[in-house]
């Protein structure tokens, strides 16, 4: 190769290998070759030069790319753990500021802050159960004074005896709620304990239920079997009564009761009749900020009543087939009237009766924000509609007053479930 043609060759080579050290693939060398004067001079000192360099510099890009992967696996596993222990953290807290609200003033739910619980106070489940107790401890005192109002009347030496003893273990059940309460607040205890406490208390509980109804049943004979009333002293999905005969078919029919009760918002469900293919056959209910409504067939009709005073009311409402026509009314005074209530339908046999209970299903599916708490009496059913001046002579009491022809209050009628009380009980001495 003439010498001008060879330097012109290196020239071209320096520039291509220039070109490539550009790229970032190391140190540039200059390299002299020789070459066929057609060839791409720059393929072919890359080709000849630059292969190890770039193998070279893959291999460490490689190494660099595998040492990433570990380093970014290994701050996935810390962010994994970091956030399952803020998840812990948060629940926590939300669980503390609750509790202490609940303690320092009393406060109720604000609105979305859970399940409606219908003006529960918003507590820990440990601190729920216990209040429980402690309402459950409250109903058990008023029957037990009952019985002691029963006593001075017919004094018998057993009886007191009986009830000296239960006054006891009720002292003893509240000290232990109290203690609990008092555990609670300080923070002390957990899970285990809570439930190991919450067994014993429940078990003292339920032999103490037991041996009062015992008591009350020896009054039975003593008085007249219409002469008491159910009471549902907590919002359960447990606590109900169950009339044991079923309605007939009816055209039209009248339903009264004395209620009592404080609960708000809505009393919740003082009745309900269900059957086969038909939960809501028969239904009184007032149900959170709505209105009292009496559902017939699943048709509503709002009803005019306002009860959750605290006072005795005595409540009916009348309905008959024919164009749906129903009539409202409170203290035996009407209040309220439409139409158009399930027209041309007639009630339904064969059903199931439940006190203090929405059915959800054939004698079950209960929901504790729709249950009834208060107090209920003389629940009676015609199977026609009753004048305003029967009406009225059940509302005062009077000696005219009629037992219902298709339910008459009675003892014998009546079965109760999970805790819900009945005692001697008069409605005219309370109004009167």
């Amino acid at each position: 190769m003439p010498a001008g043609r060879a330097a012109r060759t290196c020239a071209l080579l320096a520039l291509c290998l220039l070109g490539a050290g550009a790229q970032d693939f190391g140190p540039t060398r200059f390299i002299c070759t020789s070459v066929p004067v057609d060839a791409d001079m720059c393929a072919a000192s890359v080709a000849a030069g630059g292969a190890e360099e770039l193998r070279s510099s893959v291999l460490q890009l490689r190494e660099t790319v595998l040492q990433q992967k570990e380093t970014i696996l290994s701050q996935k596993e810390t962010i994994r753990e970091l956030t399952a222990k803020l998840g812990r953290c948060e629940s926590q807290s939300t669980l503390d500021p609750g509790a202490g609200e609940a303690r320092a003033g009393g406060g109720r739910k604000q609105p979305g802050s859970g399940k409606n619980t219908m003006g529960d106070l918003s507590r820990t489940p440990a601190a729920e159960t216990l209040s429980q107790l402690g309402q459950t401890l409250q109903s058990l005192k008023t029957r037990l004074e009952n019985l002691e109002q029963y006593s001075r009347l017919n004094s018998s030496s057993q009886t007191n005896s009986l009830k000296d003893l239960l006054q006891s273990k009720i002292d003893e059940l509240e000290r232990q709620v109290l203690s609990r309460g008092n555990t609670l607040e300080e923070g002390k205890g957990g899970p285990r304990n809570d439930t190991e406490e919450r067994v014993k208390i429940e078990t003292a509980l339920t032999s103490l239920h037991q041996r009062i109804s015992e008591l009350e049943k020896g009054q039975k004979d003593n008085r007249p079997g219409d002469k008491f009333q159910l009471t549902f002293p907590l919002r359960t999905n447990y606590m109900y009564a169950k009339v044991k005969k079923s309605l007939p078919e009816m055209y039209a029919f009248t339903v009264c009761m004395w209620l009592k009760s404080s609960a708000a918002p809505g009393v919740g469900t003082p009745f309900s009749y269900a059957v086969p293919g038909q939960a809501n056959e028969l239904v009184l209910i007032e149900w959170g900020n709505n209105p009292m409504e009496i559902l017939i067939n699943d048709k509503v009709a709002k009803l005019p009543f306002v009860i959750n005073d605290g006072k005795w009311h005595h409540i009916c409402v009348t309905w008959t087939t024919r164009d749906g026509v129903w009539e409202a009314y409170q203290d035996g005074t009407q209040g309220g009237s439409g139409e158009n209530l399930a027209p041309y339908h007639p009630i339904k046999p064969q059903g199931v009766l439940v006190l203090g209970q929405e059915q959800d299903t054939l004698g079950g599916g209960f929901d504790a924000t729709q249950a009834f708490v208060g107090e209920l009496a003389h629940f009676n059913i015609w199977d026609r509609k009753l004048t305003p001046g029967e009406v009225y002579n059940l509302a005062t009491c009077s000696t005219k007053a009629l037992s219902g022809n298709v339910i008459a209050w009675a003892e014998s009628h009546i079965e109760i479930y999970g805790g819900a009380t009945k005692w001697t009980f008069e409605a005219c001495r309370q109004i009167n």
